[in-house]
């Protein structure tokens, strides 16, 4: 029973007693109009056990059978149960279910069969429709879209194409649910929008990269015609394999780029470990240069100029290479 919540069994018959409590309690103390009829419960007596402040109406056709703020559970079973037969939870909701996002406060997220006749609550509920529930939908509790195909509904939301790419590989990257899978339902069920932004993001996560920060980069070497360097390349410190973002060993030049997408260390074993990384760079006369969001979002042609002096210096040769595109710096050389 979630806390602040208080069921009442006024009027239910003894002999269905039982079924009323094991309702309420797989429920999270929410139930649907029909379910109140059909456990004895006759329209007026839903208005005066409302009238009474025993019970409060949270949804079209759904109640609270007890008073004061309905904990989260209790608003995903409302959701559902305004939903109707085969709603799930989707997108950010399915999402947090995954633990792919935090819990935060937004709307619940599901999506029901086109032939519902469900609505969005605003700012309660949120109603997505699909003609492929039954390929996409996982049988929990309470039930939700598979994590695949939550990640992939998820990027089809974005406002961008930049953003469902993103989104893609931040997902992934740092979650259990294998890429394969996800390509495998992107090949199954391909979105309507976004498409090749997001085979973009999936082919990007398959070729090492880990983090949208990554990609971040990425874009810098492509548009400032830096040669495309190695990712997650393995070095063994103190015995254990780490792996770096990106490395130029392949193109002459011995440069670590370390990028780091934490605004602190965590731990100081994360800190000690970097640290002995350094090091090691150091004694084994690697350059290394070292980016966070910051640097790489807001400032990428200082982050390439800074890469190509010491790429040259290193020993790269970049006679024959990519010609630049970026547009910020062919503006800055015209003026």
């Amino acid at each position: 029973m979630p806390q602040n919540c208080r069921w009442t069994a006024d009027r239910i018959p003894d002999t269905s007693r039982s079924g009323w409590l094991t309702l309420l309690a797989e429920q999270c103390g929410i139930v649907s109009l029909a379910q109140l009829r059909a456990h004895g419960h006759s329209a007026d007596d839903v208005a005066a056990n409302v009238a009474a402040g025993r019970w409060q109406r949270v949804l079209p056709r759904v109640y609270a059978t007890f008073t004061g703020e309905l904990p989260r559970p209790a608003w995903l079973s409302a959701a559902l149960l305004y939903g109707g037969s085969g709603a799930v939870l989707s997108h950010y909701t399915a999402a947090e279910e995954w633990r792919l996002v935090p819990i935060a406060e937004r709307p619940v997220e599901i999506t029901v069969p086109y032939t519902s006749s469900a609505i969005s609550q605003r700012p309660f509920v949120v109603v997505h429709r699909s003609r492929a529930l039954k390929h996409t939908t996982l049988e929990s509790t309470p039930p939700r879209t598979r994590g695949p195909d939550t990640i992939l509904d998820l990027a089809v939301a974005q406002q961008t194409s930049r953003d469902a790419m993103m989104l893609v590989v931040d997902l992934i990257s740092r979650s259990s649910i294998p890429l394969q899978a996800v390509f495998d339902c992107f090949l199954l069920r391909p979105p309507y929008r976004y498409r090749g932004a997001i085979r973009r993001g999936l082919e990007l996560v398959g070729g090492g990269l880990m983090s949208a920060l990554e990609v971040e980069y990425l874009e810098v070497e492509e548009a400032h015609g830096l040669p495309r360097g190695d990712r997650q390349t393995p070095f063994t410190v103190d015995g254990k394999t780490l792996w770096e973002d990106v490395t130029y060993d392949g193109h002459g030049a011995a440069l670590t780029i370390r990028l780091d997408g934490r605004a602190t260390h965590s731990t100081g074993g994360i800190a000690f470990r970097d640290r002995r990384r350094d090091n090691i760079a150091e004694l084994a006369g690697r350059a290394r240069l070292v980016y966070g969001w910051h640097d790489v979002h807001t400032s990428p042609c200082a982050v390439a100029a800074e890469v190509r002096k010491v790429l040259i210096r290193e020993g790269w040769d970049p006679t024959g290479g990519r010609q630049p595109t970026c547009r910020r710096c062919s503006h800055e050389r015209r003026e």
